[in-house]
């Protein structure tokens, strides 16, 4: 069973501290999500466990290995996969050339088209566009295939940033079962959400963040969570007030 673990984590940009306490924990078949509002310090937590951001203190570990100091094609050749916010896809390529580049991460190396076949089964969508540019796809077919591309690698844990943000409701909801699916297959997800209720429709666990530390962290079926959550968005609203606010 794979499991990441995340214990006091700071880490930020330059000399800009983003994240300064943040502790979480994936496991094999399970959805832990993260959730807070926009500069909580969700999208800089993910970069940091992917190796794109310097840890200043606290650990990562994956099944025990400590990742600070590994590089990030490392960290995806030991099981990391990370869909970044905004469909990041290789755009000029076409959905197959997207897939065969996600092969050079995988730690099996099964280039005999096996994996990417078993990736076409789930997502019967990018089967049929094959041969398109990933120009021409819509968004949440380039959401998909983001996904598709990450999972070509045979993750043990995939790490996705605001899979929802600008899908239509029906493509949400396709989204949903498709996390499902993966956590059923036995992938431990780490899941950055804005979609509250998304998050908590697929979750298994919940960690919420305010100004990059953690506040809240329970299962979802916490009686407190939903408060927790509010607790965390009207604070930032209260710190920030609009202008009718501020004049009362």
């Amino acid at each position: 069973m794979a499991e990441l673990i995340v214990s006091g984590l700071a880490t930020g940009y330059a000399d800009l501290k983003v994240v300064t306490d943040i502790s979480l924990a994936v496991r094999s078949g399970s959805v832990t999500a993260m959730l807070g509002r926009n500069g909580a310090g969700k999208t800089t937590t993910l970069r940091a466990i992917a190796g794109l951001n310097r840890i200043s203190s606290g650990t990562v570990t994956l099944n025990g290995t400590v990742l600070n100091r590994l590089p990030a094609y490392r960290r995806a050749r030991l099981g990391i996969a990370y869909v970044q916010e905004g469909k990041r896809v290789f755009r000029s390529r076409t959905v197959d050339e997207n897939l065969q580049l996600g092969v050079y991460a995988s730690r099996s190396r099964r280039r005999d088209g096996k994996i990417i076949d078993e990736i076409y089964g789930r997502f019967p969508m990018l089967a049929a566009r094959r041969k398109t540019v990933a120009a021409a796809l819509s968004g949440g077919q380039q959401q998909m295939l983001a996904i598709a591309q990450a999972l070509v690698a045979e993750p043990d844990i995939l790490l996705l940033d605001e899979p929802s943000a600008g899908l239509a409701p029906t493509i949400v909801a396709e989204l949903a079962d498709i996390v499902r699916d993966l956590k059923a297959r036995g992938l431990g997800v780490l899941l950055v959400e804005q979609a509250v209720e998304f998050a908590l429709a697929v979750a298994d666990d919940v960690v919420v963040v305010d100004r990059g530390r953690r506040v809240h962290a329970a299962p979802v079926t916490d009686e407190g969570l939903r408060d927790a959550i509010k607790r965390a968005y009207l604070a930032e609203e209260a710190r920030n007030p609009g202008p009718a606010a501020g004049a009362q």
